[in-house]
């Protein structure tokens, strides 16, 4: 057994919280708790609407059992194929379920009541045991982490924002108040939109195949501590998606994070943590095996996955989101923050005079899929059986989403590996080199000569992801026909328009669009484009990567300048980074 004793608790962060946090006042409501909870209490106190008159009587779904998907070729061979049972199970909300137990208790008489700001209480308690007990094992400070349910990650990144940023507007408040955020040089836009009309500074770091350089020209501490004060504060807050990060789909070694956490120590960093793509770590592509974590979660799949920032927050520094959007769905707009309890406390205070908690229908629907009814309570859990998956049935879900995901990665990146030089056969077309060729191969006893030749153009690189769900990709637009004679951001964006066009028909994310500022937007983003693999129809994924693979090689063969004019004729005239993000939030790329 380890031995606890001996860690220290938390910092006292504090100092960074916003004036808003700071002036929230120190809530006494949980000590209110226990007596709204006593079994059969006359209910005079609240402003609560009668159950009686909800128009539901139970929710009701067909729900797919864990195992329905089949893990990567590694967890086959450990836990077995496809699932051979029934692929699906009932699964029934009652009206009331026959428990006190709050923590078992999953019913529309109280998920569809006003409830608690941390959330749900059955679905709390079984986010904040999986995470604290299996997700995150070894948090090193005294009495662990806690958490809070969000209205998914983007509402949990604005509450962190809320809670460590005040905002600033020119020309009302003096520079020295301004501060930033860190991110990385290519990033998830929504989180840079949340940020600037607070006023913040953007501070983009410098990135390899792994993400966020720590040291180095361009990497966290040089940024840092050749900080421009001209510009306001010293930004005390970082963004940061580390695992199959969005766009680049890198993953941050543990050595790495070591290296970026010592940073923000040194100059007293709060790390806000996305990890929506976290169990999409992909063993085909890792580079060595994950090291044996301090503490087992007691399941070997996320044992084998790339630990959290949390793993080494010895400070209570990091923030990490997660979210049920990639698990479950999207729309079903639930998520959770991790961070230390007097965080957590103040991220709580922001949530109930904000979005209060997530919606009842949607939390007694996943409580009722991952817990179950009580022994004798009503309702049906996401087994067979009727019992809820738990743990186990969670962890396997995740398992088999990861090597679905894998499996699309590998079939997109192998047709994109065929198609990245362009090959062209033909004559030559120097007499004088001829001769030369064919006197050389004579010297050298090759007596045939047909004097052919085979050119081959590089047209685009690229990394196989290591995580998530998008390949990142950079085209080698120094090798195109028109180069130096169409600028290179107008290429891009005639190669964008060119590929959703007959017969291609492909649809892709321009890198501009995850460009934190107009200088790496024009000095490099528009080389990239990010390809998604996730969201295709498996059966389709084949044929929409080879038809943008044939569309490139297409437009290599454009020699005409006109022809450039020609596609980009409803598009001039977009040009600024507003109306770049503000087309790709439409599409839905970020």
């Amino acid at each position: 057994m380890e031995n606890t004793s001996t860690r220290a608790g938390p910092k006292d962060f504090s100092h960074l919280y916003s004036r808003v946090t700071k002036n929230r006042a120190q809530s006494k409501i949980k000590s209110f708790y226990k007596y709204f909870a006593i079994p059969g209490i006359g209910q005079l106190a609240g402003g609560l609407p009668n159950a009686k008159y909800f128009p539901y009587d139970t929710l009701e779904a067909k729900a797919a059992l864990p195992n329905r998907w089949t893990p990567s070729e590694a967890s086959v061979k450990e836990h077995g194929g496809k699932a051979k049972s029934p692929p699906e199970s009932h699964l029934v909300v009652p009206h009331v379920a026959n428990t006190t137990d709050a923590t078992r208790k999953i019913d529309l008489t109280t998920a569809l009541q006003y409830g608690t700001a941390q959330g749900y209480p059955p679905l709390y308690g079984f986010i904040k045991e999986f995470t604290t007990r299996c997700l995150h094992p070894s948090i090193p400070y005294e009495g662990g982490a806690d958490i809070v349910l969000t209205v998914g990650s983007t509402d949990g990144f604005s509450k962190a924002l809320q809670c460590f940023n005040n905002e600033w507007s020119e020309g009302v408040n003096p520079v020295s108040e301004r501060e930033g955020l860190i991110v990385e040089e290519f990033a998830y836009m929504n989180a840079i939109q949340s940020a600037r009309p607070r006023g913040m500074n953007i501070l983009p770091i410098a990135m390899d195949d792994e993400g966020m350089l720590a040291k180095g020209p361009g990497g966290l501490d040089d940024a840092l501590e050749n900080w421009d004060f001209s510009k306001g504060k010293r930004p005390h807050l970082m963004y940061s998606v580390t695992i199959g990060q969005n766009p680049t789909s890198g993953t941050l070694s543990t050595p790495r994070r070591k290296e970026i956490y010592a940073v923000c120590q040194k100059y007293d960093v709060i790390i806000v943590e996305d990890d929506p793509y976290w169990y999409l770590q992909y063993p085909s592509t890792q580079k060595e095996p994950v090291a044996k974590p301090e503490k087992s979660s007691g399941f070997a799949f996320l044992d084998s996955l790339q630990p959290s920032y949390l793993s080494i927050d010895v400070d209570g520094r990091v923030v990490r989101l997660d979210t049920f959007s990639k698990t479950v769905a999207p729309g079903c707009r639930l998520g959770w923050i991790t961070a230390s309890p007097a965080i957590i406390e103040r991220l709580t205070r922001i949530t109930e005079s904000s979005t209060q908690q997530p919606s009842g229908f949607v939390q007694s629907m996943i409580a009722e899929l991952l817990i179950g009814p009580a022994k004798d309570g009503l309702g049906s859990g996401g087994r067979k059986d009727g019992t809820g998956w738990d743990m186990s049935g969670w962890v396997r879900w995740l398992e088999g989403l990861r090597g679905e995901y894998e499996r699309r990665m590998d079939t997109m990146a192998t047709i994109l590996e065929k198609g990245r030089t362009k090959i062209k056969s033909g004559r030559r077309q120097s007499f004088t080199q001829m001769m030369m060729d064919t006197q050389l191969q004579e010297q050298e006893g090759d007596a045939q000569s047909d004097w052919a030749v085979i050119e081959t153009t590089p047209l685009y690189d690229f990394y196989r992801p290591t995580g998530g769900m998008f390949l990142w990709l950079s085209v080698r637009f120094e090798n195109h026909p028109l180069a130096g004679k169409v600028a290179g951001p107008r290429l891009a964006m005639a190669l964008w328009v060119y590929w959703t066009t007959e017969p291609y028909k492909v649809l892709v994310g321009p890198g501009t669009m995850f460009a934190p500022n107009e200088e790496i937007a024009e000095e490099k983003a528009w080389k990239y484009f990010r390809l998604c693999f996730a969201a295709a129809p498996v059966e389709e994924l084949s044929s929409i990567s080879k038809g943008f693979v044939k569309g490139i090689g297409a437009f290599f063969e454009i020699k005409d300048a006109k022809k450039i004019d020609d596609i980009l004729k409803d598009l001039d005239g977009i040009e600024t980074a507003a109306e770049r993000e503000g087309m790709g939030c439409i599409a839905g790329w970020c």
